[in-house]
């Protein structure tokens, strides 16, 4: 099974995004993903729908910020992006009537919810400028060591 890599992809989108100036195109995302402009239209569209990022057509167009960063947050981004699922490991439901089968699903769905709730909590205390400010840390240390 692939991993998806959208929420990720994404906010590293919106970070470079905050860095450049002016509207950021299609294609210029697209570039920095390997991927198809029409990929990034229809998942930028999910964040514009939210009111994360605004659009422009024509010359000049392009995606911009519409919120700071400080308002944004990891969580926010994820149900933008329509809450994919969080694991990727399946229950089994080959035999529901088994007895043993339903024990371990039992025992799965709840250490699932559980890890879940962990990590959602920990997306919505996570801002965009949390990461930008990460970054700003990696990059001075770079900068120092040459």
């Amino acid at each position: 099974m692939r991993n998806d890599s959208r929420l990720s992809r994404m906010l590293h989108v919106l970070i470079h995004m905050d860095r450049h100036k002016g509207a950021a195109t299609s294609d210029m995302i697209a570039n920095m993903l390997n991927t198809n402009p029409v990929v990034v239209r229809r998942t930028m569209a999910g964040l514009r729908d939210q009111g994360y990022v605004r659009s422009e057509k024509g010359r000049g167009g392009g995606w911009t910020l519409a919120r700071k960063l400080e308002d944004i947050s990891l969580l926010d981004i994820h149900q933008a992006l329509g809450a994919p699922p969080i694991f990727a490991i399946g229950l089994t439901e080959d035999h529901p009537e088994c007895l043993v089968e339903q024990a371990v699903n039992s025992a799965l769905t709840d250490a699932f919810k559980e890890a879940e709730a962990v990590l959602v909590a920990r997306f919505a205390g996570v801002t965009l400028a949390d990461l930008a400010r990460d970054f700003d840390q990696r990059f001075e240390q770079i900068s120092k060591c040459r």
